[in-house]
């Protein structure tokens, strides 16, 4: 069998099975690994493959009163994680890699860094900085005791460790919110921290969403969407919305307004006016 066979296979998952787009091309993956690493033949064009289609869904959003539920299942660092996917709009990775520096408490601003080195910012809700700032202050404590011990480094992001060496110490690179151990390189004996584990909060999250009794499939991500909808229910516009969740189309934000059904159905006829 070759690439017609290859072809056909990959055609049937999507017109007669209706899998996702991921199902195909993990199976796509999988073939081509087994002709070209296993059979050692290197599978040509195959031709006019039919692509499954990629399912559209309305994200899960949070009324505020059950964002307010929910915040209030959550206790310490977890509540404020939480507060600041809902409260700022923050990605869950985001969140989990904020350091010191990202930081504006004077304007009210959170730099939001992506991997190729742009920034966005995003706003800072004045109600969680008191809690915020106890925050800080708890880290700096592990962070002075960490170098009294002769740890207290972090990885930089980017080409940062090798144009300054140092910085990888300095307060202002530090997560914001830090593991409670630290891990351990066992041949050179080196010690650090790395930020909370993405699973401590996932698992916090789905306990307190359990204990608030609500039934959507909410997870820490409904958060940043909630922000996008409440926004749009509280009259921002669109762009403003867009800036702040650093969608760089337009065409992403535009989802929140079929939450909303404020899309072609919500829009009121000329003909229909008072």
């Amino acid at each position: 069998m070759g690439e017609a066979e290859v072809n056909a296979f990959l055609t049937y998952l999507a017109v007669e099975r209706h899998v996702s787009v991921s199902t195909q091309t993990q199976a796509l993956s999988a073939l081509l690994f087994l002709y070209r690493h296993v059979l050692g033949h290197k599978l040509g064009d195959f031709g006019d493959l039919v692509r499954a289609r990629a399912s559209r869904r309305l994200p899960v959003v949070l009324t505020v009163g059950e964002v307010k539920a929910v915040l209030a299942q959550l206790h310490g660092d977890r509540w404020l994680m939480a507060s600041l996917m809902y409260g700022s709009g923050l990605r869950f990775t985001e969140c989990l890699e904020l350091r010191v520096a990202d930081l504006d408490l004077a304007r009210l601003e959170i730099i939001v860094r992506d991997g190729k080195g742009s920034k966005d910012r995003t706003m800072l809700p004045r109600s969680i900085t008191p809690t915020l700032n106890e925050q800080l202050r708890k880290t700096k404590a592990v962070h002075r005791r960490d170098l009294a011990e002769g740890w207290g480094r972090v990885a930089l992001p980017g080409a940062l460790a090798r144009k300054y060496p140092n910085a990888s110490v300095e307060w202002r690179w530090q997560w914001v919110f830090p593991q409670e151990r630290r891990w351990r390189n066992s041949k050179t004996g080196e010690e650090g921290r790395h930020h909370v584990h993405g699973t401590v909060m996932q698992r916090a999250m789905k306990e307190a969403v359990c204990r608030a009794a609500i039934d959507k499939h909410a997870s820490c991500h409904t958060l940043r969407h909630s922000f996008a909808t409440h926004l749009l229910e509280a009259g921002y516009d669109i762009r403003t919305i867009q800036e702040l969740l650093g969608h760089k189309n337009i065409a992403t934000t535009m989802i929140y307004t079929h939450v909303l059904n404020k899309g072609g159905q919500g829009v009121r006829s000329p003909m229909d006016a008072p």
